[in-house]
């Protein structure tokens, strides 16, 4: 695995400037703020990987969740079952999958990463699909992890997919759209 980045508490992220100094106005004179506190901002981003199938190989498991680590940059955990479903043979308690939450200066610098480094290097590449869930949030599918360059190609084990949350302070899709298209976020047209 490649080294996981390291992002200090105090390291201010690029984009993090950019939301500060040229986002936050357009958006108050665009939905017509009084207050700065209004302006829609990320309070998060969640990543998470389904590994249903290897909840028996706690090897394969492990790589999954220190290749999800490496991505972000902060360790990942394991997520569990929450009830017992026989048809799928899945216990309570077993480990389905793994996550992590990205809060703060880590948060920018993923996005920052995922928009200006990962997703161009999607083959055939159209722009992302427009996943607004009505409260001011986004998700997105990633289909291989291979994208991110900490990723060595090498060492992988299985290609494997993983979801992108992206939590807002939006109300609105409108709002929240808004928001990651000045951010950078390469919507399809």
């Amino acid at each position: 695995m490649a080294e996981a980045k390291k992002v200090h508490k105090s390291e201010v992220s690029r984009l993090y400037t950019q939301y500060v100094k040229t986002i936050v106005p357009a958006l108050k004179k665009e939905f017509g703020y009084k207050n700065v506190n209004e302006v829609p901002k990320l309070e998060r981003i969640v990543l998470n990987m389904g590994l249903g199938d290897v909840k028996d190989n706690g090897k394969s498991l492990n790589l999954a969740i220190d290749e999800l680590s490496t991505i972000a940059g902060q360790k990942a955990v394991a997520t569990l079952a929450k009830k017992s479903i026989s048809n799928f043979k899945v216990r309570e308690g077993q480990k389905l999958g793994a996550k992590v939450t990205l809060r703060g200066q880590r948060m920018y610098h993923f996005l920052d990463e995922l928009i200006s480094v990962a997703l161009p290097r999607v083959r055939d590449f159209k722009g992302v699909k427009k996943g607004f869930d009505g409260r001011g949030n986004f998700a997105m599918g990633i289909k291989e992890q291979l994208i991110f360059p900490e990723i060595n190609f090498d060492k992988i084990e299985k290609i494997r997919g993983l979801d992108v949350i992206i939590v807002t302070s939006a109300k609105t899709n409108k709002e929240c759209e808004s928001l990651l298209v000045k951010l950078g976020m390469p919507f399809q047209a």
